[in-house]
């Protein structure tokens, strides 16, 4: 059998099964990021697919660097198994323009081909499918307590619907910008700790620490579209088993 030639992407298994889909994302990214840039981090919890992995970085020499590093490793007592991964990711092919929008010629294909693609597809499938029935189930309870209801059950929907908007309100977050709002940061980080979290992500300038706030700090990166790739990764990231991260637009 021919082995897999090298590529962006390192496919993992015997991963520990009881833990949280985003919390083993966010403890493989502080684990394989010190090999190079993630692009992508696929976890799924579905039956067949516990206890693996995908992990695309931006370049290949980062890929082997981390499946030379850390095959064999001890991840939460579980010695990793890692390899090179049989299909492009969704975004390495992005980043090098062979991305296309899946069709179904393309699922075929993807089906025959690789196990782990059809296995996605599948589980993206089922999951579409229970949001509609519980969609559909949703809305028939809701006709069936409005029927039951009608002297007060409207008017109970019309005050829950008005503070889930004030709440809406209060939680709406400033406007797209190239600098970036750090808080909840632990009292001992640095410039060069964050520094090493943040620079992942392309456009990467500077970090500011705020005199005298041991919790808040400022990143600055050179567009807010590349801001905005890494307030969308890195917002609530957990800095320690108790503390996650928060990360908005600063003000203008």
């Amino acid at each position: 059998m021919a082995s897999i030639p090298p590529n962006q992407t390192i496919y993992i298994r015997n991963l520990p099964e009881k833990i949280k889909k985003e919390e083993l994302k966010r403890s493989l990214y502080a684990l394989f990021s010190a090999y190079g840039r993630i692009l992508d981090i696929v976890a799924l919890k579905t039956i067949r697919m516990h206890g693996q992995a995908w992990i695309a970085f931006r370049e290949i020499t980062s890929a082997t660097a981390a499946l030379r590093g850390l095959n064999g490793f001890a991840f939460y007592d579980k010695p990793m198994k890692i390899e090179y991964a049989k299909v492009k990711s969704d975004a390495v092919a992005k980043l090098d323009g062979t991305w296309k929008k899946p069709g179904l010629a393309d699922d075929a294909k993807r089906a025959k081909s690789s196990v782990p693609a059809a296995m996605l597809a599948l589980g993206n499938q089922k999951r579409t499918r229970d949001s509609e029935d519980v969609d559909m189930d949703t809305r028939g309870q809701g006709r069936r307590k409005e029927e039951e209801n009608e002297d007060g059950g409207s008017e109970k929907e019309s005050e829950d619907e008005t503070m889930d908007t004030e709440v809406d309100k209060s939680e709406v977050e400033e406007p797209p910008n190239r600098i970036l709002f750090l808080q909840n940061l632990v009292g001992d980080v640095t410039e060069e700790m964050l520094s090493y979290l943040f620079q992942q992500y392309p456009g990467f300038k500077e970090v500011r620490l705020v005199p005298g706030k041991v919790d808040m700090a400022f990143v600055e990166y050179e567009n807010e579209g590349q801001s905005a790739l890494a307030k969308d990764a890195l917002d609530h990231f957990k800095l320690t088993p108790s503390r996650a991260m928060r990360v908005t637009y600063a003000k203008r």
